[in-house]
């Protein structure tokens, strides 16, 4: 189990007493460089992923984004922090857990027309898996890039009602099969 948000950068911390995370990483600051070597490497699966809309009288609905209608299982580029120690919640006090985000990107076509500003970075295929999960950083930093256009469809708008898609926690044997 893992906790979505890697740790905030110093700057981001100043003067609060929690931190909350960064749950997509955009830019390679040095914040984030320590964690792009291929032993921070994850995947993150999932089935669909939404990002909100904002509507013209200030309502924000979700648009779910997959490949089809039939959501099959994909990847996002992820990373991830074993044993971070950090006070996420007041009331939790301080932890020692391990952390997750994922890398985003400009966005395609059909993310761009509902959340122009990024996108998860999405691995399509094996061989960019297993970069993604080896390569040295010259090699996996040129799948930081947007999904083809075309390359999803919106699959639902508003909250989700059917059960199906979303983040999907997998065990190791559940990705090998």
């Amino acid at each position: 189990m893992a906790r979505w948000g890697m740790p905030s950068p110093a700057f981001a911390l100043q003067g609060k007493k929690t931190d909350p995370g960064v749950t997509n990483v955009r830019n390679k600051s040095p914040h984030w460089r320590r964690w792009l070597g291929p032993e921070f490497r994850c995947l993150v699966p999932f089935t669909s992923f939404s990002e909100n809309e904002v509507l013209p009288d200030g309502r924000r609905p979700p648009v779910w984004f997959a490949f089809s209608e039939d959501r099959p299982l994909a990847f996002f580029a992820g990373i991830w922090v074993p044993q971070w120690k950090s006070v996420r919640k007041l009331k939790e006090g301080e932890v020692t857990i391990d952390l997750y985000g994922f890398l985003t990107t400009e966005p395609n076509a059909e993310v761009g027309a509902v959340h122009p500003k990024a996108m998860p970075v999405i691995l399509t295929t094996e061989a960019e898996i297993e970069a993604w999960m080896s390569a040295p950083w010259v090699e996996a930093a040129a799948l930081q890039r947007s999904l083809r256009d075309g390359g999803l469809r919106v699959v639902a708008r508003g909250e989700k009602k059917d059960g199906i898609g979303g983040f999907k926690p997998l065990g190791t044997r559940d990705l090998l099969t």
